[in-house]
């Protein structure tokens, strides 16, 4: 029984470690993903120095969350680590689109394969999110360029047809890229019709005041209520 207790200490020992390992990845995790949301919401406002700064923090955060798993394989590829770093793939892609600016790889990013392609589809969601605040304030060919972008990344997608074992359930979030995209085209096509649809009328107003008979046939008509 004696080795039994010493057997036992020693898996107490492992349990203990492998415990704080995973709670200290778990405050890292939840500021990496606070990171990577105040990226992205500085680089929906334009705000390119704060975009900066928080995507610098997020890669030390995913710097530092890599390093204290480095013992614990395990816990690097539980569910809470792999969401995490998909977040740090999905501000750093936004911000690079949206930037105009050239990806990274994921090796520049230093994330699985599997991770940065759902990191990846979500970026869909964010693109949209761009077009949208741009049709507020009328069609631009910028949502042109999202769009063509969006479509881009689902063509990808829809190619990695192997088991969700794999690709860790991408296959789900294609067909959600494939919604949204359809989405976002009826609003840029409701949009662009509505923008030729004022410039039509636009230049038949400038036409009917600019043409003499018809302004004389106007102002006939003005005179005659007038009279009347």
């Amino acid at each position: 029984m004696h080795k039994l207790e010493q057997i036992t200490d020693e898996i107490r020992k492992i349990f203990d470690a492998r415990t704080s390992a995973r709670d200290h990845a778990l405050a890292q995790a939840r500021q990496l993903t606070r990171a990577c949301s105040l990226a992205i919401r500085a680089v929906h406002r334009d705000e390119v120095d704060v975009m900066n700064a928080h995507l610098q923090e997020a890669r030390q955060l995913a710097d530092t969350l890599r390093a204290s798993l480095a013992s614990h394989p395990d816990l690097f590829y539980a569910g809470y680590t792999q969401d995490a770093l998909k977040e740090f793939v999905e501000a750093n892609i936004t911000c690079a689109l949206i930037r105009n600016e050239p990806l990274q790889t994921p090796e520049e990013l230093v994330v699985e394969p599997s991770t940065f392609l759902n990191g990846l589809a979500e970026v869909v969601g964010e693109l949209r999110r761009r077009s949208l605040d741009i049709l507020r304030h009328g069609y631009s060919p910028e949502v042109e360029r999202l769009l063509g972008i969006m479509d881009e990344i689902y063509s990808v997608m829809v190619t990695m047809d192997y088991p969700d074992a794999i690709t860790n359930g991408l296959r789900r979030q294609t067909d959600l890229a494939r919604s949204i995209i359809e989405k976002t085209r009826g609003d840029i096509t409701f949009s662009l019709r509505g923008e030729h649809l004022e410039q039509a009328i636009s230049q038949l107003s400038a036409q009917l005041n600019s043409d003499p008979q018809n302004g004389g046939v106007l102002s006939a008509s003005k005179n005659q209520e007038g009279s009347g």
